[in-house]
C-alpha cells in the first residue's frame, strides 16, 4: 500500500540527482521506470495515494513537497501527477514554481494515451475505469471507501449511470484480471480489459531524464556496479530509450484502436 510519503534514494550531498514527485497510485510504475528501466540515477518520492479522495488537497501537498525538496538542495524536479481533479489548481502551483507535470486530466488518460482514451470516452461516456493500483485496492478504496460494505443500497446511487467497467491494465497479470472482472461483477457492470502498459508515463519520465542530462553534463551518478540497470547513460542512450518507449506506446495505442470495436465484453451473471 503506497499511502506514505516515500523517499527513495534521497540522500545528502551538494549535487542532487533529478527528483520525481509522484502520486502514490503510480508508485509501483514509477519505481519500475526510475529503478529498473536503465535510466540514470533519479530520486523518487511519492505523496499518499489517498489524496485522490480529496483532490482539493493535492496542490498544497505538492507545493509543500516541492519547497521541501528545494530546501534539501534539489533544483531539477518533475511532478508525476496529472490534473487529478484539481480543476487547474495544480497547474497554478506548478506554473508559479516553474515545474512541469504529466500531461492529461488523470492517470487513465496518461496510461491509455490521450487519443486512445478520448476514443474510449467518446464510444461510451458512462465508463468506470480501473488501473492495476485500483484493482489491488478496490475493496479499500471503492467498497469500504464509499461505504458499500455497510450500505449496499448505495450501489445504484453511485453506479447506476455507469454502463461498463474498463480495466486499463499496466501488467499482463491473470490474477489482477480476475480481480478486476470480479469488481465489475460486484458493481453489476459489463467488463472489458485493455492492456495499455505504462503508456505516456514512460515517455514523460524519459523525456525528463533527457532534459536533465542535456542541461547537466556531469559525471554519471551511478558507477562501480555490475548491475546493467545501474550503468550510466548519456543523452544518446536516453534518446534511444525514449524512442523505444515511444514505439511501445504507439503499439499499445494501435492495439487499442484495432480492438476498439471488438474487445470482448463480459456481462455479469444475472441470478435466476
Amino acid at each position: 500500500m503506497w499511502d506514505d510519503d516515500l523517499g527513495i534514494g534521497a540522500v545528502g550531498g551538494p549535487n542532487r540527482p533529478p527528483l520525481v514527485i509522484g502520486c502514490g497510485a503510480l508508485a509501483r510504475e514509477l519505481v519500475e521506470l526510475t529503478r529498473r528501466a536503465g535510466l540514470p540515477a533519479m530520486d523518487l518520492t511519492c505523496l499518499p495515494a489517498s489524496l485522490h479522495n480529496r483532490p482539493e488537497r493535492i496542490p498544497g501537498a505538492v507545493q509543500a513537497r516541492i519547497r521541501r525538496a528545494r530546501a534539501d538542495g534539489y533544483d531539477r524536479i518533475f511532478v508525476a501527477y496529472a490534473d487529478c481533479g484539481t480543476g487547474g489548481l495544480l497547474d497554478r502551483v506548478l506554473d508559479a514554481e516553474g515545474i512541469a507535470r504529466l500531461e492529461g486530466a488523470h492517470c487513465y488518460e496518461v496510461y491509455a494515451g490521450r487519443a486512445a482514451f478520448a476514443s474510449l470516452s467518446d464510444e461510451e461516456p458512462g465508463t468506470f475505469y480501473l488501473t492495476d493500483y485500483l484493482v489491488r485496492n478496490f475493496d479499500r478504496l471503492i467498497v469500504r471507501g464509499l461505504g458499500l460494505d455497510r450500505h449496499p443500497e448505495l450501489l445504484p446511487i453511485y453506479f447506476g449511470n455507469y454502463t461498463r467497467l474498463v480495466y486499463l491494465a499496466q501488467s499482463d497479470d491473470s490474477e489482477l484480471t480476475a480481480r478486476a472482472e470480479a469488481a465489475a461483477g460486484r458493481l453489476g457492470l459489463p467488463f472489458e480489459r485493455r492492456l495499455v502498459g505504462l503508456g505516456e508515463l514512460a515517455m514523460s519520465i524519459t523525456k525528463f531524464a533527457i532534459a536533465m542530462s542535456d542541461a547537466h553534463e556531469e559525471p554519471p551518478l551511478r558507477s562501480g556496479s555490475s548491475d546493467p540497470m545501474s550503468v550510466p547513460h548519456g543523452p544518446k542512450d536516453l534518446r534511444r530509450q525514449a524512442h523505444e518507449f515511444g514505439r511501445r506506446s504507439e503499439e499499445s495505442t494501435a492495439i487499442m484502436s484495432a480492438t476498439h470495436r471488438s474487445a470482448p465484453v463480459r456481462r455479469p451473471a444475472v441470478a435466476a
